[in-house]
């Protein structure tokens, strides 16, 4: 059984560092406006893109993507 490398973003190519950083920057106040629109307005949609976006966040944040 092979061992995972360790995950290293500075090995990506300069425009995928680029857009993992503005996406970074930009995932955290989307769900937060996702989350109250929401409570305000709730669809099903709504509800899965809440869930989507809180996948994405804990992903980014956890420096996993």
């Amino acid at each position: 059984m092979k061992k995972r490398k360790s995950y290293n973003p500075w090995l990506l190519p300069p425009w995928l560092r680029k857009c993992r950083f503005y996406c970074r920057g930009i995932i955290l106040p989307l769900t937060i406006f996702q989350g109250l629109r929401t409570l305000f307005f709730p669809t099903t949609w709504d509800f899965l893109f809440l869930l989507l976006l809180g996948l994405f966040t804990y992903l980014f944040f956890t420096d996993f993507i």
